[in-house]
């Protein structure tokens, strides 16, 4: 399926089936109860999403929203489930498919805990190229999102920005 960029593919709170990007780029924002909203998490070309329900299925903990145009599928969360019970072969892809996000995570802790601005920035601009070679993170994230993602407020990625151009 083709996600425009814009779209959602799920939003927070709703239940519904895995789905796994194909290719492309996702954020998974959470909305609080005063409108305002945080980036949680970005999914990259080969993971399955929600994280939280490869094992059993949850609601969704965030909305799903195309950064780039994307193709996704969209695995049958029944078959999904029966896959796990008749295969255990499966719960080891799942191990796999978490460690990869695991490992995702502990970068994003690693560029968090840079001590500077200007390499938090470098670290996430650096790891998204690696994604993404041909398009910088500030024209796919806006600089709030990017504070988000690497603990900075606005203000601070506008004036990091400007100084590394």
């Amino acid at each position: 399926m083709y996600i425009a960029k814009g779209e959602t593919l799920f939003r927070q709170g709703e239940e519904g089936p895995l789905f796994k990007l194909e290719k492309g780029l996702l954020k998974i924002i959470r909305v609080h109860e005063d409108g305002s909203q945080v980036l949680l998490n970005l999914i990259v070309t080969g993971e399955m999403i929600p994280h939280h329900s490869l094992m059993s299925q949850k609601e969704y903990n965030g909305s799903a929203i195309a950064l780039l145009p994307s193709e996704v599928t969209r695995i049958d969360p029944d078959q999904w489930y029966r896959s796990l019970e008749e295969d255990p072969k499966v719960y080891k892809e799942v191990a796999h498919l978490l460690e990869t996000k695991l490992r995702m995570m502990q970068q994003r802790i690693n560029q968090m805990s840079t001590l500077t601005p200007e390499g938090k920035i470098l670290k996430l601009k650096k790891w998204f190229s690696s994604y993404f070679p041909e398009v910088p993170v500030e024209k796919v994230l806006t600089q709030e999102e990017i504070g988000q993602f690497v603990g900075l407020r606005r203000e601070t990625v506008n004036r990091v920005l400007k100084k590394l151009k």
